[in-house]
């Protein structure tokens, strides 16, 4: 039984629960499609792509099963040749020891290549031009290419309940959490980068940054090939990342009395003196004077590893690499607060952990243009009028990601060879298939392209916006139960044609309820037609 769309339509509660049930999208992006030869204007429904289980749940789990897919593809390749050739990743260039990224191109301040001393030093190997790991013989004869699948945490800042909460609050190094927490895209970076030197070929890697129980960020990566575990443990030690950036330890500026914009100077001026406030430059060259004054300077933050690490050998088509897929992508539809579950059944310690944690983030600088330097007396890098300490914007100082403001989902270029659109073709391409072999006909998925031509050699269609003022709860309800219609009728047909292909037909990756996970490229969804012209009165969308 394949289901069918709730006869109480009335209740919104009742839709969601309809299209979330069959993976339609609950908050999809109407858009009204004119065609300039016949006349006629339909309004089209296309999936809002969201990656956030709380936001759309049908969107979230498409995207999560494309990156199962993308993992799953790359992780056990045993050759190089249709690979893009000469394709590089950023951090795959060669490895310069200057740790400093406050200035790019030709103004990039070099301090200092020497290791810290207090760092292991790494082993240097021949280089290998490939991407795949070295093949292993079993005693038994049989030969086989592993892989790898490591975790990576940050260090202790005090000690943690079952919860992850701190046992002592008032001793819990929040300012090294928060800041590790907003350093640690470059820690990984780097770890990529060192790892690939003591490994003698061009490491590959798909992984995910998470949070855990204590709510720091930590890495799952499924890696390509295998390196020796003393290695890979030696190269975890030996990665840091030093921010070189002026002293931040104790603010100057508190509360209302915070550097205003003066429009005859061009510059962030001191609220009770009026002069000029350092620039972000002069403030580099007094660290850098320092530092030729005295060698000893230290950087204003340093980012490690922790001492616990994961290392585990996977096989090919295994179980263990399956589960470990799962595992990996488990938590990529939720946002890294989103650790303790539902905000509304927080414990008292929870909650207290969470907000003092947001504290940090707000107030401490992400970066050289944060707005955050103008408590400690600095102008941030290129300022300009309508900074304000405490509302940077950058993703670091949102509540939803507890100062880790990089991106969830890090996959090297030559993991796979093709982008996150040609994975999404490739799913929808064997979909088709299916259904061709069986006679079903689809339609042409570039009919309603917007270079699509008429008879006139002219533009056919054009896609105008439908304002969001004018989507009411009817016209919410229409448009979503139309994509759920649209949905069965397509499934009904899929299944039929799954029996009546021949024996060879591929299965395509289908979802716990035996739906394909595709979408169409061009069109997701059915076309609401008719109905009267959307009113004000209900803005608000569902």
């Amino acid at each position: 039984m394949l289901g069918s769309v709730p006869r109480l339509a009335d209740d919104p509660a009742i839709v969601r629960a309809a299209a979330e049930s069959q993976g339609v999208c609950v908050r999809p992006i109407l858009r009204e499609l004119v065609d300039t030869v016949t006349g006629t204007t339909q309004t089209v429904v296309l999936p809002c792509g969201s990656t956030r289980a709380t936001v759309c749940k049908s969107c979230a789990d498409k995207a999560r099963r494309l990156r199962m897919q993308q993992c799953r593809e790359g992780w056990h390749r045993d050759r190089d040749d249709d690979l893009e050739p000469g394709s590089t990743q950023h951090d795959e260039d060669e490895d310069n020891e200057d740790e400093d990224d406050d200035a790019e191109g030709s103004d990039r301040r070099v301090r200092s290549t020497r290791r810290r001393q207090d760092a292991p030093d790494l082993p240097r190997v021949e280089m290998a031009a490939t991407t795949i790991g070295r093949i292993l013989t079993s005693p038994n004869g049989r030969s086989y290419r592993p892989s790898m699948f490591l975790t990576l945490t940050l260090p202790s800042y005090g000690k943690v309940h079952d919860d992850g909460t701190p046992v002592d609050p008032s001793t819990y190094d929040y300012r090294r959490a928060a800041l590790d927490a907003m350093h640690f895209s470059k820690l990984v970076d780097r770890f990529w980068q060192n790892l690939r030197r003591c490994a003698g070929y061009k490491v590959q890697y798909f992984s995910a940054v998470e949070a855990q129980r204590r709510l720091a960020p930590h890495l799952h990566a499924a890696v390509r090939g295998v390196i020796k575990r003393s290695v890979v443990l030696q190269v975890i030690r030996a990665t840091y990342h030093q921010a070189w950036w002026p002293p931040f330890d104790t603010p100057i500026y508190l509360g209302h009395a915070v550097p205003l914009w003066d429009h005859r100077h061009q510059a962030y001026v001191c609220p009770w003196t009026g002069a000029p406030l350092r620039t972000w430059e002069s403030a580099l060259d007094d660290l850098d004077a320092q530092l030729e004054a005295d060698p000893s300077t230290t950087p204003a933050h340093v980012v490690r590893f922790g001492k616990q690490a994961d290392y585990k050998w996977l096989i090919a088509d295994s179980t263990r690499t399956q589960r470990a897929v799962g595992y990996l992508t488990k938590y990529l539809t939720k946002s890294v607060a989103d650790t303790y579950g539902d905000p509304d059944l927080l414990t008292v310690r929870q909650r207290a952990h969470l907000d003092r944690l947001n504290h940090e983030t707000r107030w401490l600088p992400c970066g050289p243009e944060c707005g955050n330097w103008l408590r400690y007396g600095i102008q941030p890098k290129n300022a300009t009028e309508g900074l304000e300490p405490g509302t940077c914007r950058r993703a670091a100082h949102d509540p939803e990601n507890l100062g880790y403001g990089g991106r969830r989902v890090l996959v090297s270029r030559q993991w796979t060879g093709k982008t996150l659109t040609e994975h999404r073709a490739d799913r929808a391409e064997v979909v088709r298939q299916v259904l061709l072999e069986a006679g079903v006909e689809l339609p042409d998925r570039d009919r309603m392209s917007a270079t699509a031509t008429g008879p006139d050699g002219q533009i056919r269609y054009e896609w105008r916006p439908v304002s969001f003022k004018d989507v009411d709860i009817r016209l919410w309800k229409h448009a979503i139960l139309a994509s759920v219609r649209e949905r069965i009728r397509w499934r009904t047909q899929y299944e039929a044609a799954k029996r009546a292909g021949p024996p060879e037909t591929p299965n395509p990756p289908t979802d716990p309820r035996g739906l394909p996970t595709t979408s169409t490229p061009v069109v997701s969804g059915m076309a609401v037609k008719g109905g009267r012209r959307p009113s004000r009165s209900d803005a608000k969308r569902p």
